[in-house]
């Protein structure tokens, strides 16, 4: 379907919510610039799991704010006081199995980055293979699932299709 304001068409997902489109055009599917917009996507796909992608969308700048910009060195410092804070704020999704993903999830890839000297480095040795990839992320991360993890490299244009034929952002082979 075409956007009657720039005459697009996107993907059906995408379609009807300018915050939605936003997304669809400037980052899904596109790489991340660095280890913390790599870490900010993952905590974005872990949150993500039971609801709706515009749920987590509508949500962030909220999310952006709570985690300290997706800081990993910051996250990865948190601390029982910050734990606390971000389970009794309302504007974020209050779930605590997924904080806590998030925060050990830091200290992982402070881990990933000392052996493979970044985030980026890591996920760039791993075959473009979706099992390669799901095998990986769950030896290494919390709550990185087969189906998070699909999500996750779909989202950093790890794994190619992730846009419908019909769609502009859709890379013609």
């Amino acid at each position: 379907m075409k956007n009657m304001v720039d005459n697009k068409i996107r993907c059906k997902w995408a379609t009807g919510d300018p915050l939605m489109e936003e997304y669809h055009d400037f980052h899904w599917g596109v790489p991340p610039k660095n280890d913390n917009e790599l870490f900010e996507r993952m905590t974005q796909q872990i949150f993500q799991a039971g609801l709706s992608w515009k749920t987590i969308w509508h949500r962030h700048r909220e999310f952006y704010k709570a985690f300290d910009k997706f800081s990993v060195k910051k996250v990865a410092e948190y601390d029982s006081k910050e734990k606390k804070r971000l389970l009794n704020d309302a504007s974020i999704i209050r779930n605590k199995a997924k904080i806590e993903a998030t925060l050990e999830n830091a200290k992982r890839i402070l881990a990933v980055k000392k052996e493979f000297g970044s985030f980026q480095k890591f996920l760039e040795s791993i075959p473009n293979e979706l099992s390669a990839c799901q095998k990986e992320m769950k030896v290494r991360f919390k709550f990185m699932g087969p189906e998070i993890t699909r999500m996750f490299v779909m989202n950093i244009g790890k794994i190619e299709d992730t846009h419908e034929k019909e769609c502009w952002r859709y890379k013609k082979k």
